[in-house]
């Protein structure tokens, strides 16, 4: 399993997630991982009505790795970025 650190630059305002760092087996794994953990992101390429409009569709979804995960570790969200307002 592997680091991931995912960010998003099109949905920017007050109740969005904007990045979070996942553990995934691959890229295309983090980029389909929600911030919120328990959604997955569909494809496309728009902002998406995820039940509210918090996330993005994958292919505005940016993906950095970060490294190798610790042996053991599962699949999901680390820690996320959430604009509260």
């Amino acid at each position: 399993m592997q680091l991931y650190l995912i960010w998003q630059d099109v949905n920017r305002g007050y109740d969005t997630y904007d990045s979070a760092v996942v553990v995934a087996e691959s890229e295309d794994a983090a980029r389909a991982t929600h911030p919120y953990e328990k959604r997955t992101v569909p494809p496309g390429n728009g902002k998406y009505d995820d039940h509210g409009g918090t996330w993005t569709c994958r292919d505005n979804v940016h993906v950095r790795h970060l490294g190798e995960a610790a042996p053991g570790v599962s699949a999901g969200v680390v820690c996320a970025s959430f604009n509260a307002g």
